[in-house]
């Protein structure tokens, strides 16, 4: 039953989607994942440990921070919404019931990925070492996530032709999307010692893959955009061939011939 509250609470928040249809994954999901922390917190109350409490304000603090970084992009950037008018379908061409079922699909996800947690404080787990390496990746994810970010924006404000190579793009290409990876796998792995049966597995793993996969599409979609706004610069020619896209010290270079990946 608690469970149902948490996606009705997602459904409700991402119905934002039906004012501008990108919004159901990105205003919608950010927000969603704000308000299904708040939730926890709400519905557990008594039951939160030290763990699951501070696991719940990261979610929290990850949700409101996306959330608000997409919405003050999606106002002030118009190049942002070129593109995603260009990538990302507007819906004016889908049927309403499809609308609902992304809509409902969307909400199902936002769930599975903070189930976890969710089932840590229904279980009534103890707290864990496993538990704690969890919670410490998640907040390295977000720290990772926001600083890229951080560092993305400002050097597009000095140099808005050219590609970001500066700070954590060293690393990786892509290091926002690194952070992401990062936040849902210590969220995933802070709940591996507490699942029980298998929906609960299924739940927690359908989210965790789901939004790996979401990452690398989300790699190979801005891979392609560069490749076509910088091909011909033999210093990103360079800068593609030395810095792989996505994981560190993992030669994966290129992921644009993957067409199955959809982000």
């Amino acid at each position: 039953m608690k469970f149902l509250i948490l996606f009705i609470i997602a459904m409700l928040i991402s119905s934002i989607g039906f004012k501008k249809f990108v919004w159901f994954i990105s205003i919608g999901y950010g927000f969603s994942i704000a308000g299904l922390g708040l939730a926890m917190i709400i519905m557990f109350f008594h039951e939160l440990t030290p763990l699951t409490l501070i696991m719940s304000i990261l979610l929290i603090i990850y949700g409101c921070r996306l959330g608000f970084y997409l919405m003050i992009r999606e106002m002030k950037s118009a190049s942002y919404q070129a593109t995603m008018k260009n990538e990302i379908k507007d819906g004016s061409n889908m049927n309403f019931i499809l609308k609902v079922v992304v809509w409902a699909s969307c909400a199902l996800l936002y769930c599975c990925e903070v189930s976890p947690v969710f089932f840590r404080l229904e279980n009534g787990a103890t707290t864990n070492v496993i538990s704690i390496i969890g919670a410490v990746i998640m907040a390295l994810g977000i720290l990772l996530e926001s600083a890229a970010d951080l560092t993305k924006n400002s050097f597009k404000k000095k140099h808005p032709k050219q590609f970001c190579n500066v700070g954590l793009f060293k690393v990786v290409r892509c290091p926002n999307y690194l952070g992401e990876v990062l936040t849902w796998t210590g969220v995933f792995l802070s709940g591996v010692t507490v699942l029980h049966g298998g929906l609960q597995w299924v739940a927690a793993i359908g989210g965790w893959i789901c939004i790996v996969y979401i990452m690398f599409g989300g790699a190979r979609r801005l891979e392609l955009r560069q490749n076509k706004n910088y091909g011909n610069d033999p210093e990103y020619q360079k800068y593609v061939k030395s810095t792989p896209i996505l994981l560190p010290f993992i030669p994966l270079y290129s992921v644009a011939k993957y067409k199955w990946l959809v982000g």
